[in-house]
């Protein structure tokens, strides 16, 4: 099933929760997808069927939203993918050092973006803004101290995120929330696809383009820490809620450790696309 919310036109400011079915969007009798998360697989399958009757939109002739704006701040794992962490100490030209438990930190919910948005930069804040692509966890059983070998019955669905990051803001801080919760920063989307449809989501093809151009390239198979545990560890003692959004990492092919390093230019097109999810699209606008 996949699960997205939609507008039905680039003025339409109205989000509307929908499932794709087809290529065609059928709108879901709920306020909005965030609520929807809540509800339960059984209470979701029957809005679906019902949404099934009215003739549905084409695909093309909506305008995507980002699937869910969560009431806290995305959760996001740092150094997760261990080839990653290796090329970001070779370019601070330190050693990796290996945690026991995952590395949290946040983007300010302020920094959801739309699928297909053009995402729109400061040139006087930053030169260095940079790709991350990743797998996201959106929560839909709420929980609190969740026992690894139940994290799965907590998860609503997947989706692709981008945590675009301003490098020189992220090394000036000394901490990454700055650097990584700029406005437009975390586009999300296309949609969410429900974990029965995804299977192993702990073995995806995860790529990033920037103008048609692999940069990122990977499976969610080398994550260091797996999702599970991701969701285990996070929830010690802190309570995740229905749409909360938890970005899994990002592998090697970042552009500050590249040699030269790369950063997005104006006009520049980055997709983030996810086996068995779907294409993250959007256009990079620096001025």
């Amino acid at each position: 099933m996949r699960l997205l919310t939609f507008s039905d036109d680039a003025q339409d400011a109205v989000r509307r929760p929908g499932v794709l079915i087809d290529r065609r969007i059928f709108a879901l009798q709920c306020d909005s997808l965030e609520a929807c998360a809540s509800l339960g697989r059984a209470a979701l399958d029957e809005l679906v069927a019902q949404a099934r009757h009215p003739e549905g939109k084409p695909l093309e002739e909506v305008r995507l939203r980002a699937p869910v704006v969560p009431c806290k701040n995305v959760f996001c794992v740092g150094r997760n993918y261990l080839e990653h962490a290796q090329e970001g100490a070779r370019a601070f030209g330190r050693q990796v050092k290996t945690r026991d438990v995952p590395e949290f930190f946040t983007k300010a919910v302020t920094a959801i973006a739309d699928p297909n948005a053009t995402l729109k930069f400061s040139s006087h804040l930053s030169q260095e803004y940079d790709w991350e692509g990743e797998l996201a966890i959106v929560i839909g059983k709420a929980g609190r101290d969740i026992a690894d070998a139940d994290a799965g019955d907590h998860i609503f669905g997947y989706t692709c995120l981008n945590d675009i990051t301003a490098r020189n803001l992220q090394r000036a801080h000394g901490q990454w929330f700055k650097g990584k919760s700029l406005d437009q920063s975390c586009p999300l989307g296309p949609w969410i696809v429900t974990p029965e449809e995804i299977g192993d989501a702990q073995d995806l093809k995860l790529e990033v383009r920037v103008n048609g151009v692999s940069k990122q390239a990977a499976s969610t198979a080398t994550m260091i820490f797996p999702i599970t545990r991701i969701i285990a560890e996070l929830s010690r003692g802190l309570t995740l809620e229905p749409a909360d959004v938890i970005a899994t990492g990002t592998p090697a092919g970042v552009g500050f450790a590249r040699t030269p390093p790369e950063f997005f230019h104006d006009g520049d097109r980055v997709e983030v696309e996810i086996e068995r999810i779907g294409n993250l699209r959007n256009t990079i606008a620096i001025s």
